[in-house]
This record gives structure tokens, sequence and C-alpha cells, in this order.
């Protein structure tokens, strides 16, 4: 098995919905799959539910402490602590031999909000065991990293139903 780079990036809804699909077929075909959420944090998803029915072949970790602040002001040191812990963790985990596809979900804000560095995980995904798959998701990609990547897919809002003013449904959006 050689191991897939995949970005799901883009300004439109799905990007992790489609990892968690992906993680949901890898399941059904007998591999482990790791999901790091590296900015949601205490919000309680109805994946995190949903996976439990995996046994232990799903596992999602929330690790950041929710939607970061973002803009001319520098990152929270707070939330910048967190998306080096959950680098830490991402990279342990890689090299643990645990997994077979690793999610880390919401790395792609990470890095644009300069919160974590693109060439250490360029770098580290370069090295990463062959036959390990590893999703990268969230909007603005870093172009290194799309280089990088085997499989990249834009997702983008052609009409979203919050344009109409409809709140998000629990079970569809979160």
């Amino acid at each position: 098995m050689q191991g897939l780079i995949i970005i799901h990036t883009g300004p439109g809804k799905g990007k992790t919905t489609a990892a968690l699909g992906t993680g949901m077929r890898a399941v059904g075909a007998g591999l482990r799959v790791l999901m790091l959420q590296f900015i949601k944090g205490s919000w309680h998803y109805g994946e995190l539910e949903a996976v439990k029915a995996f046994g232990g072949q799903f596992e999602i970790r929330q690790m950041g402490r929710g939607f970061v602040k973002i803009g001319a002001e520098k990152p929270d040191p707070e939330d910048v602590r967190l998306v080096e812990e959950a680098w830490d963790q991402a990279r342990r985990e890689m090299h643990s031999g645990n997994w077979d596809l690793v999610i880390l979900d919401e790395i792609n804000y990470a890095i644009s909000y300069k919160m974590l560095a693109p060439e250490p995980v360029a770098e580290f995904l370069r090295a990463r065991p062959e036959n390990l798959h590893v999703i990268l998701t969230g909007r603005n990609a870093h172009p290194l990293l799309v280089e990088l990547a085997d499989t990249v897919t834009e997702m983008r809002d052609v009409k979203h139903a919050y344009q109409k003013g409809i709140q998000a449904q629990r079970g569809i959006e979160y």
C-alpha cells in the first residue's frame, strides 16, 4: 500500500465532512483512523458520537479550545501552544504504527494563521511511514503542501442555506 497525502481546502462547506467520509470508508476496509482536530475545541459535534460505533478503529481527538481570533493581531499564545501540542501529538501518532490514516483536521487554518510553520509540516510528511495516508483539511492550504500532496480538492460555495438566513442544522453542519 502506498500512503497518500490528500488535502481538502477552499472556502466552501464540506472539508471535514469529506475527510470523515474517507475515514469511514477506510474503517470499512479494515484500516485504523485517527482524526486530530487542531482548532475545534469543546463543542460537541455529531461525529464524536458516530465514531464510537467503530469500536476504536476510528478515534477523534479535539486538540484546540475552539474558534481562534484572527486578524491584524497575533494569535493568542494559548492557541499557539495548543496547536504546537497538537502537532507534537500528530508526529508521534503518525510514527506510532497504530494508524493507517491520520486526518489533520483544520491544520491548514493553523498554518495560514501563522500558528504553525508549513516547512516542518512538509518535511515531516515527506518522511512519514510510506504506507500511512494523511488528510489535511482547512481553508487556504499552503502552496508548499499543495505541491507535496497527491490529491487536492477545493470546495467552493455555489449556494449555502446560511445566505438565506437559515442557521446551522444539527446533524448536517455539526
